[in-house]
């Protein structure tokens, strides 16, 4: 898969993300927001010709991109914790998101989205 594949499959789930929100399917919208966000690192990741192990982590990829370059590190800005029991929520658990944790997940995402984009050097439109 190219960049750009990577940059639609991570667009296919912030759009999933944003519909299982709307249908208070919070569990599948963060898992889908988290999704998001590493396929967006892996698009920078794959451009740059970087392998990566296939694991969900994003700060094992946002090191990855940060080593390529340190501008990437302005996103531990944002509160990926988030995202760690994302994972978690496909299988039977006592943890289920509330509709804040949700919303604050897919803004990230989204913010993340807009940072790579720019550094992958394509525009909003191009997708």
């Amino acid at each position: 898969m190219n960049f750009k594949e990577w940059v639609e499959k991570a667009d296919r789930d912030l759009k999933l993300a944003k519909l299982a929100m709307e249908n208070d399917i919070l569990d599948y919208a963060l898992f889908h927001a988290q999704q998001a966000v590493e396929k967006y690192l892996k698009s920078f990741l794959v451009k740059n010709k970087v392998n990566f192990r296939k694991k969900h982590d994003i700060f094992y990829l946002l090191g990855l991109c940060i080593d390529i370059d340190k501008d990437f590190s302005k996103l531990l800005q944002f509160d990926l914790e988030i995202f760690e029991s994302a994972i978690a929520v496909r299988y039977p658990s006592d943890f289920y998101p509330d509709i804040n944790t949700v919303k604050r997940a897919i803004a990230i995402a989204e913010n993340v989205r807009d940072f790579v984009l720019k550094k992958l050097e394509v525009h909003k439109e191009d997708f």
